[in-house]
């Protein structure tokens, strides 16, 4: 192509021959490519040369500085690609993915690009400088691409800590299984392993995380934030510091790091300063290319445990104090992982919690610690389960009876007996929606009548992002999207659609925070009859509905009229009725 291209410009008058010798000469020398050089001696411009590219070949032209690129596009090519063949991905769409080159004849860079992505390749033609500038701004300089983001934290810096590893110091251990652990300690306590590990942390605490997801894969190694419900890309370390960063965190959660065939589970508590603390609850899992790693953040400074802030709506916030305020009988909180159900049960014990009463919790784990209530850690591999403590609280002379939460038929037995003799108890079980908590029971080999006579109240949960306050902007949704989420028919036009546009605060999503959803069921003596008579759980929520039961889908409906949420989240997180 050089040779041609040099003789394609002089045919068409762009360039003198003079000047294709002497930037054929600067060529050699210095390297690059042969238009780079010409634009660099001044014999064209950078424009100009672009153009003529364009129509030689039949190919758009694209001036990359009037372009925002998608990070998500940025990383479907990794840098050391992109810089192999001075390419720069610019934009998806459907099966294809468009690429901004500087010589968009190179069919081997366009068969790897298509290898590589999956995709089929596009090609666009940018000038050389403005391809490398996009390199450079993309890859480099925060842009967060494929060569592993620009997260930071306070001033630990990412691209500043991976350049304090010399390149043979990154493979640190090998898969095999006989490791030798001092040699994995030793990787661990480096210096820039110990700020790479500080850094992951601490930034997460910093984007308000509740998870971190570290993930290793045959080719890389992902670092994911779970944001507002969200998982969201952070970063990719080198593959090869897999093994070094899982050292690290075990050894931060006293965990056993020759141990790598076994799920572990462990804690690290990190203090932050100012009095401050944050708990990370520690899950390592084998997977097929090394330990999986699930921190969850435990922030007991921002644990919400008033009530009237979670989300609740005064009726259902009403049912649920006069359930939980009864001198005995049993109360639900169900929902998936991950959707406030200790949050909620936390604000009941605190309202619960007065030197008049005794309160016990199995919990596992103890995810905050609660001055006042006796909290007892499960441990499943010396016997004390949920089934085994509940006896023993039985045996302490308690009020209050709090089960992390119901799993098997013993744990809920032992659980309902407690609630038939005069105590209260609170508890957990992973369900839908609250009519299909008595079916769960009922499955579990609960008698129907037991179920009726020891449950007070069923509340499902779910946690939707909130709009943004800074960026909250009107929604025009058409009528049709409305009448989908099921908004009723009469309350159409009685108000405004709102959504986020996305700013700096909530980092471009328009969300930032979460709101609870409830679904309280009372369980009211006509419920009860449906329960004896075997009714279905469709046929419970309708009559639940009836004696006025708010279902999940018009908790958030309201959130939607109020502006706190928007319509995409009524959908992601709630069923339809």
């Amino acid at each position: 192509m050089p040779g041609r291209l040099g003789e394609l410009l002089v045919r068409e008058n762009l360039i003198t021959l003079q000047q294709l010798k002497a930037a054929q000469e600067e060529q050699r020398k210095g390297g690059g490519r042969l238009g780079y050089n010409l634009t660099r001696l001044g014999y064209i411009e950078e424009n100009e040369l672009t153009q003529f590219l364009s129509k030689q070949y039949g190919v758009p032209a694209i001036n990359l500085s009037e372009f925002e690129i998608d990070p998500e596009v940025i990383r479907l090519v990794p840098e050391d690609v992109a810089e192999k063949h001075q390419v720069i991905p610019v934009n998806r769409a459907g099966a294809s993915l468009i690429v901004a080159m500087a010589d968009p004849s190179n069919i081997f860079a366009i068969d790897d690009l298509k290898f590589l992505t999956g995709y089929n390749i596009e090609v666009v033609v940018a000038s050389d400088g403005a391809i490398k500038d996009a390199i450079e701004k993309y890859y480099r300089g925060g842009g967060g691409g494929g060569g592993g983001g620009g997260a930071q934290a306070g001033d630990l810096n990412y691209d500043e800590i991976m350049g304090e590893f010399d390149e043979d110091e990154i493979d640190v251990a090998g898969d095999e299984e006989n490791v030798n652990v001092i040699d994995l300690e030793r990787s661990a306590e480096d210096a820039p392993v110990v700020k790479l590990v500080n850094l992951i942390l601490i930034d997460a605490i910093k984007k308000g995380a509740s998870d971190i997801h570290i993930e290793p894969y045959e080719k890389d190694l992902r670092v994911r934030y779970r944001i507002d419900g969200v998982l969201y890309e952070m970063m990719k370390p080198p593959v090869k510091l897999k093994n070094a960063i899982t050292s690290r965190i075990k050894i931060m959660s006293k965990l056993d790091i020759a141990e790598r065939r076994l799920p572990q589970d462990g804690r690290i508590k990190l203090k932050l300063g100012k009095g401050r603390e944050m708990d990370y609850r520690v899950s390592c899992l084998p997977c097929l290319f090394g330990e999986k790693i699930v921190l969850r953040l435990l922030d007991k400074g921002n644990l919400q445990l008033d009530m009237t802030k979670l989300g609740f709506e005064p009726a259902p916030l009403k049912d649920f104090k006069n359930a939980i305020n009864r001198p005995y009988g049993m109360c639900l909180v169900t929902g998936p992982t991950g959707s406030g159900k200790t949050t909620t049960l936390y604000s009941a014990l605190s309202e619960l919690n007065k030197s008049t009463v005794n309160i016990s919790t199995a919990e596992d784990p103890v995810e905050y610690n609660l001055h006042g209530i006796n909290q007892v850690q499960m441990q499943e591999d010396i016997g004390l389960n949920f089934a085994s403590g509940l006896r023993s609280f039985l045996r302490q002379d308690p009020d209050i009876i709090m089960v992390g939460e119901i799993r098997d038929f013993e744990t809920a037995e032992i659980a309902i007996k407690a609630a038939l003799t005069g105590h209260m108890v609170l508890s957990t079980l992973h369900t839908n929606d609250a009519p299909s908590t008595v079916s769960r029971l009922l499955n579990m080999g609960i008698e129907p009548f037991l179920v009726t006579a020891s449950l007070n109240l069923i509340l499902a949960q779910r946690l939707a992002r909130k709009i943004c306050q800074e960026c909250t902007i009107p929604a025009d949704l058409p009528e049709s999207a409305l009448v989908e989420v099921q908004v009723k028919q009469q309350d159409i036009g009685t108000f405004q659609p709102m959504k986020g546009a996305g700013c700096d605060t909530c980092s471009g999503t328009g969300y930032k925070g979460r709101i609870a959803l409830y679904e309280v069921m009372v369980f009211h003596d006509e419920l009860k009859e449906f329960v004896i008579n075997g009714a279905s759980a469709a046929e419970l929520k309708a009559e639940a509905i009836r004696l006025g039961m708010q279902t999940l889908r018009s908790s958030a409906v309201n959130k939607l009229k109020e502006g706190v949420t928007t319509s995409e989240e009524v959908t992601r997180v709630s069923a339809p009725d």
